[in-house]
């Protein structure tokens, strides 16, 4: 690699909000944001919330010139919503389905069904090889008595696991996409610490945008304002975060969003604001080079935080299903009674009317406890992986004590033996 080698990246990324028939204005806003996207020509386009498929066709054709290569990435019953249009030729690409992504029988959520999940898309430029990842985190419908919020750890630490094992032989690795996750959230620290993802909005040295960085902000018409009455000036959710290997080096130049509004036509692309980062990768000399740190109380600490969350989401998972296998043992005792009176020949008709409910009883209540199991064991197995995550580094973090403890002493005994 040359010592003055320097590449440039140019990244949007923005969730969309494309709800078939419960979106506004969907159809005008997707026009626009192809519009937009063609006129300012990214590197990489990452969206979210592209839940219709005829809308990526329809960006697909429109995009063709300006972005050659693209990718719609499918999973669940409506979809993951994921999908990216990229420059550059795309080398690989696949993706990872979230083992817990809410309730099936919360349908007015509607989590459960989209299949959220991660996409990887594998690009070489200049030599390098990248590792761009786009995702959409479980919604937070409750922050004061938050139902999900277990889920929404399990997603961040499968994201962190998936980058971790994926990125390998990356030379430099972006995510993008909308975490659902406040800044100081522990999903949001979880993943930080784990992958050493750098944050764009807290790097960058040219920022503009609402304040903080806010991508749902009031002056949004799209916005509810009333669920950001404890916010008034909004939130950030919606992340570009990144990192490179040792000998390379990568910032963000610039970091541009959206102000409630689209910059030429005024109105908004989305209810979220949209993301638009500069980054530049360069060739790092030794003497520059950031030292490893062997401070591992951050991660830690944080380790352990999402191990309880995960352990309190298990042990509510079980004791829901505990309840359903109550009530299934309730629902056949029933039937039990029911065949008996009809065999009998007693109150015949009433046994009849009350069979149809009990089998739904019995059926419903089968599919409760058997999601549920499978709810305390996908959190069993995270939690299983953190705690030895959590073991790895507590040894390593004695071993880092020792080493210095062993490297005092000699200093000590050094100094000693100048003295005498």
């Amino acid at each position: 690699m040359k010592p003055n080698f320097s590449l440039r990246l140019r990244v949007f990324n923005l969730n969309c909000w494309g709800i078939p028939y419960l979106s506004k204005h969907r159809t005008d806003r997707v026009k626009r944001l192809g519009d937009f996207l063609n006129r300012e020509s990214f590197d990489l386009a990452l969206l979210e919330e592209v839940w219709s498929e005829q809308d990526f066709q329809y960006l697909r054709q429109k995009l063709l010139p300006a972005y050659p290569a693209a990718h719609y990435f499918r999973s669940g019953i409506i979809g993951s919503g994921l999908c990216v249009f990229s420059k550059h030729p795309i080398q690989e690409f696949t993706q990872h389905v979230f083992t817990l992504n809410g309730y099936p029988y919360m349908i007015h959520h509607g989590d459960w069904f989209c299949g959220k999940a991660v996409g990887l898309l594998v690009l070489h430029l200049g030599g390098l090889v990248f590792n761009a990842y786009v995702t959409h985190l479980h919604a937070e419908y409750n922050r004061q008595k938050d139902i999900y919020l277990a889920h929404r750890v399990a997603q961040a630490w499968e994201l962190a696991q998936f980058i971790h094992h994926t990125s390998k032989k990356a030379d430099v690795v972006l995510l993008c996409g909308d975490l659902n996750l406040h800044p100081k959230d522990l999903g949001c620290r979880l993943l930080k610490e784990w992958t050493g993802l750098h944050d764009a909005y807290l790097e960058t040295r040219d920022f503009k945008g609402p304040e903080e960085g806010c991508t749902m902000v009031p002056e949004n018409c799209y916005v509810n304002r009333q669920e950001l009455e404890q916010f008034p000036l909004g939130i950030r959710i919606d992340y570009v975060l990144y990192k490179a290997v040792s000998g390379l080096y990568i910032s963000c130049k610039t970091l541009r969003t959206t102000t409630g509004h689209e910059p030429h036509s005024g109105s908004p692309l989305s209810d979220h604001e949209a993301l638009m980062a500069t980054l530049c990768v360069r060739h790092s000399p030794p003497q520059h080079n950031p030292s490893p740190t062997h401070e591992r109380s951050p991660l830690i600490s944080v380790l352990r935080e999402a191990w309880t969350e995960l352990d309190q989401g298990m042990a509510q998972g079980r004791w829901w299903a505990t309840i359903a296998g109550y009530v299934i043992g309730l629902g056949l005792l029933l039937l039990t009674l029911l065949c008996a009176l009809v065999a009998g020949g007693e109150i015949r008709e009433v046994a009849v009317l009350l069979w149809t409910p009990s089998v739904g009883l019995v059926l419903g209540a089968g599919a409760f406890y058997l999601f549920h199991v499978q709810e305390a064991k996908g959190l069993c197995r995270a939690r299983a992986e953190l705690q030895h995550v959590l073991g790895r580094a507590r040894e390593a973090q004695d071993l880092g004590s020792e080493s210095q403890s062993a490297l005092l002493l000699g200093q000590q005994e050094g100094d000693r033996a100048e003295e005498q």
